[in-house]
């Protein structure tokens, strides 16, 4: 078990989790309540990834990221250091590769919140903050819950983008996918199979829980 690359995988999980989770909810919402020209054109590219070959992605990120291009000059500017084979290079990639999970349970919860309520807390003299709070938030709260998790989980299992843009760098850029790929071509069935079922429980108890409020959002609404 390649422990390094697993706690690698968590603080990366945790970064894109953290950054993603209220991105969700700004553009979830907005596009839930929003009409507007090009509306579709909006939500087809937040959803390209999920289509999107991960190593295509991964390419276009990786050129993206050099040093002769804006956003790779604008990063070494600030910070001193490149984007690519670098753990912030990751993280930012891991951020665009994971919108669709972060925005779109956020934005099909926001469009289950019936009008009559908002515009009741209105008429009840709640600001448009306190509506969100006091309202809004505790009922899309499951598709948040959801969001966090599948954004979460998939970032653990990253591959093809993190590959790309990060290499497989020892305590830098090498997760715990790439580390089993990297024990599979060492024939290491041992360590990989160890590794792939912690993977597979992972995910398997993530799953569980977006179904599990799933229903129970569904036992609720009858009620």
């Amino acid at each position: 078990m390649d422990w390094t690359a697993f706690r690698l995988s968590l603080e990366l999980a945790a970064w894109t989790t953290s950054i993603l989770i209220p991105i969700g909810l700004l553009v979830g919402r907005w596009l839930a309540y929003s009409r507007f020209r090009g509306r579709g054109f909006v939500e087809a590219a937040i959803a390209l990834p999920l289509v999107l070959p991960p190593t295509v992605l991964g390419y276009y990120l990786l050129v993206s990221f050099s040093t002769d291009m804006p956003v790779g000059q604008l990063w070494q500017s600030l910070t001193g250091d490149g984007l690519n084979f670098s753990f912030a290079g990751i993280v930012l990639a891991s951020i665009i590769f994971n919108l669709p999970f972060a925005i779109q349970p956020v934005q099909r919860a926001f469009e289950t919140v019936p009008m009559h309520l908002r515009e009741a807390a209105w008429c009840s003299g709640l600001s448009g903050w306190r509506t969100f709070w006091r309202i809004e938030l505790p009922l899309v709260w499951p598709g948040v819950i959801s969001a966090f998790v599948l954004t979460f989980v998939h970032t653990i299992g990253e591959f093809g983008v993190v590959l790309m843009v990060g290499g497989a760098i020892d305590g830098e850029t090498k997760t715990v996918a790439i580390a089993i790929y990297d024990r599979v071509q060492a024939f290491d069935d041992e360590a990989a199979g160890a590794m792939s079922l912690l993977l597979l429980l992972v995910s398997f108890v993530a799953i569980a829980i977006v179904y599990g409020l799933a229903g129970r959002r569904k036992v609720v609404s009858v009620r």
